[in-house]
């Protein structure tokens, strides 16, 4: 049996600190306006984004462990911010019963992207990246192209986030790398 919407929103409440449930707030809206715009499943792109972080402060080490159990020890690899995303499609099947797959992708590749993103998961990719809380160099930007196409607003999310990571010379998981190299090449970037 899967999580209602309204259960969702109170397994999330009780494991976010306020900083980081207005944050999802803010990816659910952003999900749901991106998902009527681009005729995406607005349900899914809700139920997405409300559980999107929902393990993003669960125990480093459980969610590592986690992960090697089903082989996925490459997401350790590139630092501890990234783990959630994963595990976080592990746990939402098992303990709250979402078992359709375009959502569990779409949590497990909001944190690094990936190449040829389902239009489900770039809309909660993007949607992580723009909410309205967010507040960094390229941001409106970002929200510009997102208004005109998922994937140029995927290459450009995902251009941002290679280059912020370069400056502060921490590494960059392989799935940015993929879905940079494929966004860039299916041209659809507009400076």
């Amino acid at each position: 049996m899967t999580v209602t919407l309204t259960e969702a929103w109170n397994i999330v409440r009780r494991h976010l600190p306020e900083k980081r449930f207005k944050h999802t707030v803010g990816v659910r809206d952003t999900a749901i306006r991106l998902a009527k715009h681009y005729y995406v499943d607005e349900k899914k792109a809700e139920l997405a984004a409300i559980v999107h972080d929902l393990c993003k402060y669960f125990d480093t080490d459980e969610m590592k462990q986690g992960l090697a159990t089903v082989g996925e020890n490459h997401w350790a690899a590139c630092g501890s911010e990234l783990l959630h995303a994963p595990y976080g499609a592990m746990y939402v099947e098992k303990e709250l019963g979402i078992k359709d797959n375009d959502i569990l992708q779409a949590i497990r590749s909001h944190t690094t992207g990936r190449a040829a993103m389902s239009p489900l998961e770039q809309v909660v990719f993007v949607a992580d990246y723009i909410e309205p809380n967010r507040s960094f160099v390229g941001v409106d930007q970002a929200r510009k192209y997102a208004t005109v196409s998922l994937d140029t607003a995927c290459l450009f999310s995902l251009t941002n986030t290679i280059q912020y990571l370069l400056s502060k010379r921490s590494p960059i998981h392989p799935y940015t790398v993929e879905a940079y190299n494929y966004y860039t090449l299916k041209g659809e970037h507009k400076d």
